[in-house]
Parts: structure tokens; C-alpha cells; sequence
């Protein structure tokens, strides 16, 4: 075999050089031929260094061709630190080792000579038997992969090449032993890839289709991309971490933004603990920012982990991005007591009457400062829900601002009656309450043509402004549906509350109805709730069930926004129904009541849950109220008493008051035709209906005389 021209050359160097190596230092210890082989003992170091250092196979071979270099500058340090040739010469002596060193080692350092083996003459041919030729691979030439590279290709030309694709490049995850990334390429230039599958990749690597994700690769710089490219993500170990272990993001995308997860489509933006609070959020948005977020909020309590508790888990909407708060304890539990400073307006007429789920204010007004007019209210509940707590506080914030409220319920109770001497009027029957609305619809008369000191012309009501000669009036409706269905006077109360809804604003008069139903069948007419609601902030407590409630407060809203949950009570879930029912357990009891819990509408429509302040009726609400109740004007309760308007409410009906006296005619039965709606005194005309008054039965004679009467037998 003929030796290669390199290793004869390289050979012939060592022999050439070794002399030098024991002559130089002893004959010229300062000649620059020393300087020159230690620089370049010093630049074979680095270049051991950093083969070392480098990840590519072949690092032993580099080290082994840069080993001459430092051993010879070894041998040049040796000869010039000793005397003369040293003892035995052994200057000489390592010369010599260090020219058979690389006479007979260095050679095989060589993995390769192709492009440095001499061409041979070709020897005769022979016959030999036919061996099997192997198949062309598709594979590309060895091009200067890394050793993970090369490994994935072999792992993917053993699995036959998927898809007629090769590996371009194998990536490892930083910190992952088997994770890594291919950049796959079709074998066949221009055309795309097609078939490839995440089954078939983790066929090839030996892992679960499940840890295979598949992705297109953009155009890059110096890269091509597009259909004839792929990239292939293979990641055991990090779903492994994922499944029992997951991250906050990882978490979400898993759990609750898939389909059938509680809110498709979003990604979590952050998540943010307040440990002083006890609440911890998850502020997320939509991916597609024209979406309208629909949140399950039973979801994604189980997506999260979350205890399914309607009174910790809340959800807030905003465009495309909503906030959920998980609160360790209900937050609306907490009572926030009614002060003076809280209650009282601003320059708006805006004041503080609740806090929502996050601490944060809700303002309501007893005026519209932006329309320049009063401001309607409209409350509904059921029972103990905080109604009579919330008229309270408006009422106090209205007599702060300088306003009249006159007061009437259906029955008398309590609570009424201690706001009643804080207040100009109140009552408690449908009688009083069908005589305040009608004096409040004939103040309407009576302001119209009441005189401004400043220029002696009558003019609008405008909330703020001292030259006003009357104050604004608030007439309160408790159980106003109740009362609008009396047999007596339900037809009074509804038509005067109806039109003092629709004219009361230019007068300063604000109507403030209350009960359990905002509909038309139960006393609202749609011109009365559509003035209510386009005039007021109406606050919805609780109705009996949360659809009741959404249902009430959707139908007080403009465009129907979700509407908050509020629970009949604030009870922890505590372990598993399940287990309890196989122990014989009973269920743990109710928590506290939601009384003073709403959802108030806000002007843009949208619905927020709220917490009242707390008026305790129990001690002096002197320290809310102002230290003076305000009154209407001598002029205007003397207009009043001239239409017969101005007494005391209590008293029985007047004769003639709301209908004619019935005629009595020869056999003693009266007959009256029922006036309603008009002024006091039998004013002006309005509906016109029959009353009939209904005789004693006490005798089986009594009783034939009425069933004939009834039938004109």
C-alpha cells in the first residue's frame, strides 16, 4: 500500500524540526526561532481548549493534530532551563522522543484521506461474484451535522423515510434529555409535504402520537419555508411535567380554553394573588378580539380547581378581555356601614351607596347632572332582601342634597315608620299612597306656573341652581305592584304613578317604585318602565332564585349584559355531597343571608354586584339624616290645600274624594260611578267606572233578596 503524500510530508517536518528543537535553545537562548515555537505551543493549547469544549464529534482527533504543537514548545522550554545538553544530553534525547512521536503516531490522526491519497493504477479486473447492491438512499451526503442530527436521521431512514421527507436539522430543548425539534424537508424539490402525521413521527422516535405536534415553517433568512417544509415538535418529557405538574398558562389552555372548556377560544394574560384581600384573579382575553367572551363559570371553577361557590367565584366582563376572582371567603359578607360622608352627593349629584366584589365604589344619583333634571329610582326584591336598608341611604343622600321624599307603603312596619321623622310625608296604606301621588301630579300644575324671583317667569327644574323657588320632591312606592292591584284604588295609584313618571322630571319630582316585578302584568305599564329605566340606576336585590333575578334585572336593562349571580344565601361548599350520602351525613348549614346584596345597572347597560351600605335602624339615624327635614314651599302647600289636596292622609276617604257619592234610589241600594286619576275633590274627569256597594248577608232571605238583585229577577 503506497503511503499518502500528507503523511510522507508531515514525517519529513518532524525529522527537520527536531535538531532545531535541542540546538536552537542551547546555542541562542534569545533567538526569536524559541519565541516563535512557544507562540505556537500557547495557540495548540487554545485550540485543545476549545475542542474539547465543542459538543461535534471528532474532538480526540483535533486534540491529537494539535498535540505536536504543545509538546514541542514543552521540549523548547526543557532544553533552555538546563545546562548545557542536561544530564545524559537529554535535550537531545527529547528531541528525538518527540520526532518518533509524531513519526509514528501522528499518521493515524487521519481518519480521512480523500482529496490527499495519491491516484494508483487500477488493477487488473477479476471476476468476482455479484454482490447485492444496495438501494439509493434519499438521504443527503454526510454535510457536517451534530451528532443529534445524524442520530435523527438514522432514527427516521430506519422508519422509511415518513411522508418522503429527511431531517434537516434535529434541535434539542435546552434542559430536555429527549425533547427536541425536527426541521423537516421533502426529499424532492418543489414538491409539498403531504401524509405526514403526528403517528407516524412517533412511530419513528419510539414516543406517543400525543407528544407529536406538527407546525408549518415560516421564510426565513438563508431558509425557505412553505408546503414543501415542516417542523415537529417532540416533547415527552415536557407533557409529562404538563400533566402533573402544569404551569398557570399551561393550565388554562388544557382545561379551559379547549371546545368544550369553560371559555373557548381565550388565553390566560396573568394571574395575580392579593394575599391581603384573600383573592386571587385570572385576568384573561379572547384570541380572536372580535369574540365575545362566553364564559361557564361551573367550568372553569373545575378547570381551575375551584370550589363551585357562586358567593368566592365572580366573573367580569369587559369587550373581549374578562376578570375571574376567586375570594378565599365571600367577599359581599362583609357590612360596610353608612356614614354621612359617604352618602353625601357630589357637585353631579352622584353619591356612594355599595362597594362591588373587588372593594371598588358604585356611585348612584339622586339628580341627572348630565340631562339636568331629577333622577327616577327603581328597586326591587322580595322580602328581607335590603330594600327598606337602600331607601335609607338614597333617602338620607337626597335630604343631604336639600330634597323633600315623602314615603308610602301598603303596610305599616318598623322600619318605615323610624325613616318617617326624618321625612317630609309618610304612610302606610293604598289610601296614603294614592293621596301623595295625586298631590304630587297636581304640584306638577302648581310648579308650572310658579314663578322665578329672578326674572317673575316660570321655568323647568334645574337640579343646583339657587335661583330655584321649590325644592326637588322624591315620592317613594313600596310595594307598589301590591298597591296598583288594590280593589279600591289600584287604578289611581297606577295611572297618577304612570303619568307622574312621564312628567314629573320637568317639575323636580322623581318617582321611586319598589316591589318584586318589573313587568307590565303587575302593575308597570312599558312607558313607565322605560322612563324608570332610562331615568335611574335600578337596583335589583334578591328576587327568590337567580333566574328570577337575571330575568328582573335584564328587564330593566337596555341590551341584556350578563348579569351576576346572587345566591339565596353565602353557604361553603364543605367536602363531597357523594361522600355524605354514603356516610348518611346531613348537609352542612346555611351561611349567612345575601340581605343588601344587588345588582345595579349601570348607565352604559352594564349589571354589577354590589354590597349596600348598611343603615342601623336599631340606633339614631340622626347622624345620616340632615338635622333639619325639609319641606315643601307655604306656596306651594297653600295651592295644595286650595284643590283640597293638603291633609292629613290618614284620614278615611272624604266623600267625594275619588268618586261621586253613590245615589240612593227607593229601594236603599246605592249606585256611584267611579272617577279616577284626576285632581282631589272630584276634579277633573278621568276613567269612569261602576263601585257597587255589596250587601250584608246574615239570613236565607237576605240571601234571596241578593241573588235576585244580582240577576234583576
Amino acid at each position: 500500500m503506497t503511503t499518502p503524500r500528507s503523511v510522507a510530508l508531515e514525517r519529513l517536518a518532524y525529522t527537520l524540526a527536531a535538531p532545531v528543537l535541542a540546538v536552537a535553545p542551547n546555542l541562542h537562548p534569545d533567538s526569536p526561532v524559541n519565541q516563535v515555537v512557544q507562540l505556537a505551543g500557547a495557540a495548540g493549547i487554545g485550540g485543545i481548549f476549545l475542542a474539547a469544549k465543542s459538543e461535534e464529534t471528532g474532538a480526540g482527533r483535533k486534540i491529537l493534530r494539535w498535540a505536536p504543537l504543545v509538546l514541542a514548545a514543552a521540549v523548547d522550554v526543557a532544553a533552555k532551563n538546563t545546562l548545557g545538553w542536561g544530564p545524559y544530553g537529554l535535550d537531545g534525547l527529547l528531541a528525538v522522543g518527540w520526532a518518533a512521536a509524531g513519526y509514528l503516531v501522528m499518521p493515524f490522526s487521519r481518519h480521512t484521506r480523500r482529496g490527499h491519497r495519491p491516484a494508483l493504477a487500477a488493477p487488473a479486473p477479476q471476476l468476482v461474484p455479484a454482490e447485492a447492491v444496495p438501494e439509493p438512499t434519499v438521504a443527503l451526503p454526510d454535510d457536517g451535522a451534530d451528532l443529534i442530527t445524524r442520530e435523527a436521521r438514522m432514527l427516521w431512514e430506519q422508519a422509511g423515510m415518513p411522508a418522503r421527507t429527511h431531517v434537516v436539522k434535529a434541535t434539542r430543548h435546552p434542559g430536555m434529555r429527549y425533547d427536541l425539534t425536527l426541521l423537516l424537508r421533502a426529499s424532492e424539490t418543489g414538491r409539498p409535504i403531504t401524509g405526514l402525521s403526528p403517528e407516524a413521527v412517533g412511530a419513528a422516535f419510539g414516543v406517543p402520537a400525543a407528544d407529536v405536534t406538527l407546525a408549518d415553517v415560516p421564510v426565513q433568512p438563508g431558509r425557505q419555508g412553505g408546503p414543501g417544509w415542516m417542523e415537529a415538535s417532540i416533547t415527552p418529557e415536557a407533557n409529562a411535567r404538563r400533566r402533573t405538574k402544569p404551569t398557570d398558562a399551561e393550565r388554562w389552555v388544557d382545561r379551559v380554553a379547549g371546545p368544550r372548556g369553560g371559555a373557548p377560544g381565550s388565553v390566560l394574560v396573568h394571574r395575580t394573588r392579593d394575599n391581603e384581600r384573600g383573592v386571587t384573579f385570572y385576568r384573561a382575553k379572547m384570541a380572536d378580539s372580535t369574540e365575545t367572551p362566553r364564559v361557564d363559570l361551573a367550568k372553569v371553577c373545575r378547570g381551575l380547581g375551584l370550589p363551585e361557590d357562586d358567593s368566592c367565584v365572580f366573573v367580569l366582563i369587559d369587550g373581549s378581555e374578562f376578570l375571574i376572582s376567586a375570594f378565599d371567603e365571600p367577599p359581599l359578607s362583609q357590612i360596610f356601614p353608612a356614614t354621612r360622608e359617604l352618602l353625601t352627593p357630589d357637585a353631579k349629584g352622584m353619591y356612594v351607596c355599595g362597594f362591588t366584589i373587588t372593594g371598588q365604589p358604585v356611585k348612584t344619583m339622586v339628580y341627572q347632572h348630565d340631562k339636568n333634571a331629577p333622577a327616577h329610582g327603581l328597586t326591587l326584591g322580595v322580602s328581607r332582601s335590603g330594600k327598606t336598608q337602600f331607601f335609607a341611604i338614597h333617602m338620607a343622600a337626597q335630604s343631604l342634597n336639600g330634597q323633600v321624599v315623602w314615603l308610602s307603603t301598603v303596610r305599616k312596619d318598623e322600619k318605615t315608620t323610624v325613616l318617617g321623622r326624618y321625612i317630609d310625608r309618610q304612610g302606610s296604606n293604598a289610601l296614603w299612597m294614592a293621596r301623595s301621588l295625586r298631590a304630587a301630579k297636581a304640584l306638577c300644575e302648581i310648579r308650572a306656573d310658579m314663578p322665578w324671583p329672578h326674572d317673575g317667569q316660570p321655568h323647568d327644574y334645574k337640579p343646583g341652581d339657587p335661583r330655584c323657588p321649590y325644592r326637588q320632591l322624591n315620592v317613594y312606592a313600596d310595594e307598589f305592584m301590591t298597591a296598583a292591584q288594590d280593589a279600591d284604588f289600584g287604578e289611581f295609584i297606577q295611572k297618577d304613578g304612570e303619568d307622574l313618571t312621564v312628567t314629573g322630571l320637568k317639575y323636580g319630582i322623581g318617582f321611586n317604585p319598589a316591589g318584586q316585578s318589573p313587568f307590565a302584568h303587575n302593575g308597570f305599564s312599558t312607558e313607565m318602565k322605560d322612563n324608570l329605566r332610562q331615568n335611574s340606576r335600578p337596583v335589583i336585590f334578591n328576587m327568590g332564585s337567580p333566574g328570577a333575578t337575571r330575568k328582573a334585572a335584564e328587564g330593566t336593562m337596555e341590551n341584556a349584559f350578563d348579569v351576576p349571580t346572587i345566591p339565596a344565601r353565602y353557604s361553603r361548599t364543605e367536602g363531597s355531597a357523594i361522600e355524605r350520602a354514603m356516610r348518611g351525613e346531613a348537609d352542612p348549614e346555611n351561611g349567612v343571608s345575601t340581605g343588601g346584596v344587588a345588582v345595579i345597572v349601570l348607565d352604559n347597560g352594564r349589571a354589577v354586584l354590589m354590597r349596600s351600605l348598611y343603615a342601623d335602624f336599631d340606633t339614631d339615624l340622626s347622624e345620616l339624616f340632615p338635622d333639619e327635614v325639609n319641606r315643601l314651599t307655604d306656596y306651594e302647600i297653600r295651592e295644595l290645600e286650595k284643590r283640597g289636596l293638603w291633609f292629613d292622609w290618614n284620614e278615611p276617604v272624604r266623600p267625594g274624594e275619588f268618586w261621586p257619592e253613590p245615589d240612593e234610589d227607593d229601594d236603599g241600594e246605592g249606585k256611584s260611578s267611579r272617577r279616577g286619576g284626576g285632581g282631589g275633590g272630584g276634579g277633573k274627569g278621568g276613567k269612569r267606572g261602576s263601585r257597587r256597594t255589596e250587601p250584608q248577608v246574615t239570613s236565607p232571605r237576605q240571601a234571596l233578596e241578593a241573588i235576585k238583585s244580582l240577576t234583576d229577577a
